[in-house]
């Protein structure tokens, strides 16, 4: 198996896109992908996208990106895990071009949220449930991790506060970011002020679902372009696994199973433990999901984890910064997207191009996207090549 880099970066602001249609969206962060990786076209293109059918009425988008590209010719189709859609289409690129049968891939995570708005958006965000024992009964997104923290505080009776700590990260890195949908910091006032989304749930214990395109330029290491102006990141671990869908059917409905396993095989992969990585890009589509990924992945014991949040280990300065350039909470969470954003906002931490949001000798990340409650973890391993 060859070494995959990531040669090139692309990505718009996170928003709400109302004048710009999916493929133009698309179309911008595929050619600045390829234009920061020297220019190399690629053999293929995977797609992360999550609603596109439904939000935006268009299937197919393998043919509609890569002609409105200027890409005709190449292999090109969707990868659907519901917010993990990104992080499996990147699974799927690094195995494309680790066989050899690619010399060349564009990974693409994109989803256009405001093609409908009110209810049927949470409707539509609900099919990453089990449709016939979660969705069907109105059990939404939002009541899902509002259960998983009501259950946490009843087993480990942490100060509810806590859960703030995850969302004061988020927004002071967000505030640094260019592509962020909100660039602001907030007070753990204004946090606990905050209206009810789905009770413990509150408005900050939620990432806001918006519009985004975000892509990254894989290749082999010795076929990467000489005389690039930046370093070269290589993907040293990749993993994509299951749990079950419905959370009525785990044992442990906070042990986040495959989240756990997702990180200990990209890491194996990796040669190194989670605790090795200089930060960690992790889910925070819930604040319940940010606290219970960190417990998955070692870094702290069941249900403790709200400890390295409220002690600043998690801060931009700490221990293991999170949510560098905002996370869903603060960035945005443009769902099927989000996999890709996180690979795209780490390279720039391990090339030093982060700015203020830059953490010092960042030299490995390690970045987790989760499809529902963690039914599908898709963890990699991403390390700065000198």
């Amino acid at each position: 198996m060859r070494d995959v880099v990531i040669a090139g970066i692309g990505q718009i602001p996170v928003g709400e896109h109302w004048d710009l249609s999916l493929r133009t969206m698309a179309a911008r962060a595929m050619l600045a992908a390829i234009k920061d990786g020297g220019g190399m076209k690629p053999q293929a293109m995977y797609i992360g996208n999550f609603l596109s059918p439904v939000l935006s009425h268009q299937e197919n988008l393998g043919a509609l990106l890569t002609d409105n590209a200027g890409l005709t010719g190449i292999e090109a189709f969707t990868v659907e895990a519901a917010g993990a859609s990104g992080g499996a289409a990147l699974r799927v690129g690094v195995n494309a071009v680790a066989s050899g049968f690619i010399d060349c891939a564009l990974v693409l995570g994109v989803e256009k949220i405001t093609d409908m708005v009110g209810s049927e958006v949470e409707a539509a965000v609900a099919q990453s449930s089990d449709y016939d024992y979660e969705a069907m009964t109105g059990l939404s997104s939002a009541g899902q991790a509002a259960l998983l923290m009501q259950r946490y505080l009843y087993e480990y009776n942490p100060p509810r506060e806590a859960f703030g700590e995850f969302a004061l990260i988020a927004h002071a890195n967000g505030a640094n970011n260019p592509n962020a949908f909100f660039r602001k910091a907030i007070s753990r006032e204004a946090y606990a002020s905050a209206g009810m989304v789905s009770d413990p749930v509150n408005m900050f214990d939620m990432g806001p679902y918006a519009d985004g395109a975000a892509a990254v330029l894989l290749t082999a290491r010795d076929t990467a372009p000489k005389d690039l102006p930046h370093p070269l990141v290589r993907v040293s671990g990749s993993s994509v696994v299951i749990d079950t869908l419905a959370l009525h059917d785990r044992p442990n409905p906070l042990a986040f199973d495959a989240a756990c396993q997702s990180v200990e095989r990209a890491c194996s992969q990796a040669g190194i433990m989670p605790g090795d990585v200089d930060l960690f890009e992790v889910c925070d589509a819930f604040s319940i999901y940010a606290l219970l990924s960190l417990e998955a992945a070692g870094l702290a014991r069941h249900g403790e984890g709200w400890k390295m949040a409220v002690n600043g280990e998690l801060s931009i300065n700490g221990k293991l910064p999170i949510l560098t350039m905002g996370g869903c909470k603060a960035r945005g969470n443009p769902l099927g997207a989000v996999g890709v954003y996180q690979a795209v906002e780490a390279v720039q931490q391990l090339r030093g191009q982060a700015g203020r949001n830059q953490v010092k000798d960042a030299r490995r990340a390690l970045i987790q996207s989760l499809g529902g409650p963690a039914s599908t973890a898709a963890a990699h391993i991403l390390e700065r090549l000198d």
